[in-house]
């Protein structure tokens, strides 16, 4: 009988950087959620789907889409989505385009609730993440993380790559129309998001079950 394969363990510098990331995936979520319960009585996962459907035209998408951005499953989203409903922030109905996928809409309620709610989330953010970091740094990170999320799901894309909230333009200047800001704060949609494509492959027109919401 051949030995086991020896365990690689971890070297005393990725150790020291494991458990560097664990701390902030730990902490991290709990700071960004105390922080909009506190001010705004809502999750940072409602605010999530809220702010994702506040940077796309018409402020509506595709439950499957909206579940890939936010980052949660299409029966999680679904349970949140009715709680949204129910506070009148967000209805859902058949895509026009296509009648078996079901599209959630952010209402004229749930978009002025997201304003309200967007300058203090965004101060934290900046607060937790972006403050301590060099403007490099703060690169490395966006380059970690695509490189992590790729080892985790192969076929999968980080939400800031997805055709319907990738934002390769800058903010507009000040004195201009206010446009996306990081996390989804609002504006009216940038000149760029109408005329990108979506690509089929990631929008669930292979296999229209994906939108279909758990019974």
């Amino acid at each position: 009988m051949e030995d086991p394969e020896e365990p690689r363990w971890l070297a005393a510098e990725e150790m020291e950087s494991w458990l560097s990331l664990v701390s902030v995936l730990i902490r991290l979520p709990a700071a960004l959620d105390g922080q909009l319960q506190r001010d705004a009585g809502i999750s940072h996962f409602e605010y999530q789907v809220m702010a994702g459907l506040s940077m796309t035209p018409d402020r509506a998408m595709r439950m499957s889409d909206l579940a890939m951005i936010s980052e949660g499953s299409l029966s999680r989203l679904s349970h949140v989505v009715n709680r949204l409903e129910k506070r009148g922030w967000v209805r859902r109905a058949p895509d026009p385009a296509d009648g078996r996928y079901t599209l959630a809409v952010l209402t004229e309620e749930g978009w002025e609730k997201v304003v309200e709610t967007a300058p203090g989330h965004v101060e934290a953010v900046r607060g937790f993440v972006f403050d301590p970091l060099t403007k490099a740094q703060i690169r490395q990170l966006r380059d970690i993380g695509r490189r992590i999320t790729r080892a985790i799901d192969p076929g999968g894309m980080c939400p800031d790559q997805h055709p319907a909230t990738a934002h390769p333009k800058p903010d507009p200047a000040p004195n201009g129309p206010p446009g996306p800001a990081p996390d989804g704060p609002p504006g009216p949609a940038p000149d760029w998001a109408s005329d990108s494509a979506p690509d089929p492959a990631l929008d669930g027109a292979l296999d229209p079950a994906l939108d279909q919401e758990p019974s």
